[in-house]
C-alpha cells in the first residue's frame, strides 16, 4: 500500500520574501497514521498543508498522495483528501444539515449515506441541538466543529487539519479529538498542525518539526525526547523548545 503522502523537495517562494517559505521539505505520512507537524510562526507550516490540499502551486518538488501525483492528477488526488484551514470557513446562510448534505453532494456521496453521516457527526460533536439553525449564529468553536464534520462526512484518506482545535473548549476539544481517532482507527490518515503540543504527544504517531520551511527533526515522541537533554521525564514541549532554539543546519 503506497504511503497517504509523500511529499519530496517541496519548494516554495514567496513574492518580496529574501528565503523560501518552504526549502526542500521532505518527509513521509504512512496509510492510517496520525502526523503532527510542528514548527514556530512562520516556519511554513501552513503554506505546506495548503500546498498538500492543493491550494498552493508549490515552486519545485513533487506531492503524491495515495500514489497519485498531485500536480500531475490533480482532481483524482483531491477526491481522497479533505482540508480544515485554521480559520474556519461556512455558507452561513445555511443551517448544518444543509451544509453537510451540501459537501457530501459536491463529492458524490449518496443521500442517504450523507443525510445519516450528517445526523451522526453533528450529534457526536454535540451540534445536534443547533442542526437547523442558520450558521451566521454559530460560535468560532461551532464553527469549527461543523467544518471538522464536514471534511469527515466523505471519509477520506487524507485529513488535512491547520490547527483545528482553535476555538474550541476543552469539551469540544475531546470529543474533535475522539473523531480524529475514530477516523485513524478506520484507516484514514490526519496530518496535523498545532501549538497546543500537548494533542501533538498524546494523539501523533510520528512528529516532524519544520524550522525556515525545512525539516529539522522526525519521529516518535520517544525518538525525539531521546535526542533532548532533558531524558524520559521531558514534555513534547520542551524537546520542541530545544530543537527550534538550535542554530538551523546548514
Amino acid at each position: 500500500m503506497p504511503p497517504s503522502l509523500q511529499v519530496s523537495q517541496l519548494v516554495k517562494h514567496f513574492a518580496g520574501a529574501d528565503i523560501a517559505a518552504v526549502d526542500r521539505l521532505d518527509f513521509t505520512v504512512a496509510a492510517g497514521e496520525f502526523y503532527a507537524l510542528l514548527g514556530p510562526n512562520g516556519a511554513g507550516k501552513t503554506t505546506t498543508l495548503r500546498m498538500i490540499a492543493g491550494l498552493l502551486a508549490p515552486d519545485a518538488g513533487s506531492i503524491t498522495i495515495c500514489g497519485i501525483d498531485l500536480v500531475g492528477s490533480a482532481m483524482e488526488a483531491k477526491r481522497v483528501v479533505a482540508y480544515v484551514p485554521d480559520e474556519p470557513m461556512l455558507y452561513d446562510k445555511l443551517t448544518p444539515i444543509e451544509y453537510l448534505e451540501l459537501i457530501a453532494a459536491l463529492w458524490d456521496v449518496a443521500p442517504s449515506r450523507a443525510r445519516a453521516e450528517a445526523t451522526r457527526l453533528l450529534d457526536v460533536l454535540g451540534l445536534a441541538p443547533h442542526a437547523m439553525q442558520r450558521c451566521e449564529t454559530f460560535s468560532r468553536g461551532m464553527r469549527q466543529k461543523l467544518v471538522l464534520a464536514g471534511a469527515l462526512i466523505r471519509d477520506p484518506k487524507l485529513l488535512i487539519l491547520d490547527e483545528p482545535l482553535t476555538g474550541l473548549d476543552a469539551e469540544a476539544a475531546r470529543l474533535a479529538k475522539n473523531l480524529l481517532n475514530v477516523h485513524v482507527g478506520n484507516g484514514g490518515s490526519v496530518i496535523l498542525t498545532t501549538h497546543v503540543l500537548d494533542v501533538a504527544e498524546r494523539m501523533a504517531e510520528r512528529i516532524g518539526v519544520i524550522k525556515s520551511g525545512r525539516l529539522i527533526a522526525e519521529g516518535t515522541f520517544a525518538e525525539l525526547r531521546a535526542r533532548g537533554r532533558g531524558g524520559v521525564a521531558a514534555t513534547l514541549e520542551d524537546v520542541f523548545l530545544e530543537l527550534v532554539a538550535a542554530p538551523a543546519a546548514a
